[in-house]
């Protein structure tokens, strides 16, 4: 076996630190993190000076980079574009993600997905995030295209998953049942709830049926009240969802981060997503959806995204700029703010094979230096950026 050996960087194994280490690869996948000193013989050697070595970076919501929106055009091609967009911010692994749109950009990007999981370029997978949304909290979605989930919807979902391998989907509690929700769940499918206006009682029903998580927590939801704890409520007390955050300085008040993140109750537990769209990567102004301008907005911790009529549509925050904040402005300790960018949505996801460092699992990784910004990353041993 070819060993490759990084030095000279602490090393985070997904879980915790290893001081004065090195990590030993071959064949693309982690061998072992050993002694400094106690490395193979002849191995290739790369060395840093300082940072941190890092399971790559896994995001969950993606809906577009370096200059493409899935929805734009549902391709293997675009889900590249996508994930090789945020590769120089760390991230190794996306799910493409398709806002509500029509059946037929439904059907071809569960078709995309299908070939651009096998290519090994990025893609672990599909985030299909609506139709089957609540118009009363579409965000920037058309709610015109938002519908409940018929039995033949389950059905396609299930052969999808089969054949994708890792499958989300977000779902208004409104627009599921929770009969749907556990076949869903028992065919493999992730489902996440968002952009709902579901009581706390209706959330928590499809939490015990089997939903696995909650869309970019706060933003598109009923919220929490004393008397109606709303979605909001009902992610942070069960104990099963995990819980997308955008962190970004505009989707959601640090303050209520900082609340929602000593509060989650469980196994379930909060973890980083960009909800990135396509400007990340690029200088571009602006961009289209749906055929209505997105604005890009100087200022803040990243730029702001919004339609004409101030609506956020999603982010223009990488996941580099995303774990900054978690240490800068939500008083993350390092490692926390890692787990929630790589082990903790592995978890989620159910992606076995990446989100840690140990031996057997895929050699995706990141580098940072002491400011937290990236300086290379590799794919199954291969470096990349």
């Amino acid at each position: 076996m070819d060993y490759k050996v990084f030095t000279g960087a602490r090393i985070f194994d997904g879980d915790r630190f290893h001081e004065d280490s090195a990590l030993v690869i071959g064949n693309g996948r982690v061998h072992a993190i050993t002694g400094a000193n106690d490395v193979p013989d002849n191995a290739e050697t790369i060395r840093f000076n300082g940072g941190v070595l890092a399971p790559g970076f896994i995001d969950a919501q993606v809906n577009g980079g370096g200059g493409r929106m899935l929805n734009d055009e549902p391709s293997p091609e675009s889900m590249y574009m996508i994930a090789e967009g945020h590769r120089p911010y760390g991230t190794t692994s996306v799910l493409p993600t398709l806002i509500t749109d029509v059946a037929a950009a439904t059907t071809a990007a569960i078709e995309a997905a299908i070939e651009a999981v096998k290519a090994n370029r990025g893609v672990a997978g599909l985030h299909l995030e609506g139709p089957h949304l609540a118009p009363a909290r579409k965000g920037a979605h058309l709610a015109e295209l938002m519908r409940p989930v018929e039995d033949g919807d389950v059905k396609t979902f299930i052969r999808a998953r089969e054949a994708i391998g890792t499958l989300l989907i977000t779902m208004a509690a409104e627009q599921v049942t929770e009969r749907q929700v556990q076949a869903l769940n028992e065919g493999g499918v992730i489902v996440s709830i968002g952009h709902s206006d579901s009581t706390a009682d209706a959330a928590d029903a499809r939490f015990d049926a089997g939903a696995r998580g909650v869309t970019h927590l706060f933003n598109a939801m009923s919220q929490l009240g004393h008397r109606a704890p709303g979605l909001v409520g009902a992610a942070i007390d069960h104990p099963a969802p995990w819980c997308g955050i955008i962190a970004d300085g505009h989707h959601v008040d640090p303050r209520a981060l900082r609340i929602a993140l000593r509060a989650k109750r469980g196994e379930g537990r909060l973890f980083f997503v960009t909800d990135a769209m396509s400007l990340v990567g690029t200088d571009l102004p602006s961009f289209t959806l749906n055929g209505r301008t997105v604005y890009r907005t100087k200022g803040g911790y990243c730029s702001k995204l919004t339609l004409d009529d101030g609506t956020l549509a999603g982010s223009d925050v990488d996941m580099a700029s995303t774990i900054r904040y978690g240490v800068d402005i939500l008083e993350l300790p390092l490692a926390e703010a890692l787990r929630m960018a790589t082990s903790y949505p592995a978890q989620f996801l159910r992606l076995t094979d990446r989100g840690y460092l140990t031996p057997g699992t895929r050699a995706d990784l990141v580098h940072i230096n002491n400011g937290i910004e990236v300086t290379a990353t590799w794919i199954s041993g291969q470096r990349s950026a």
